[in-house]
């Protein structure tokens, strides 16, 4: 009896290790599905990619530098021509 208890046994185990395998694989086409489904909707959404953001991002610090710069030289003209941004200009 004691052989045929460990047959069983044997019997049940391979099953319940095959049963764990076949999920395991079932997960990771679930995975590979939803993965595909997710990045298809992204695309068809036309967001934006890391990319394309990093760009934008340099350009727009660029942007502010560049006006930061060109606000200094107003400033600086307008010291010298004694003129304030709040006054308006002198008509003739």
């Amino acid at each position: 009896m004691t052989q045929s208890s460990n047959r069983i046994f044997d019997e049940i185990a391979r099953l319940a290790t095959d049963a764990a395998g076949a999920a395991q694989g079932v997960r990771r086409e679930v995975e590979t599905v939803m993965r595909t489904q997710i990045e298809r909707l992204i695309k068809d959404m036309d967001v934006a990619t890391r990319e394309e953001v990093d760009v934008l991002r340099d350009m727009v610090v660029a942007a502010r530098e560049e006006n930061e710069r060109l606000e200094a030289r107003l400033k600086a003209l307008e010291a010298k021509l004694g003129t304030s941004p709040e006054a308006p200009p002198a008509s003739a």
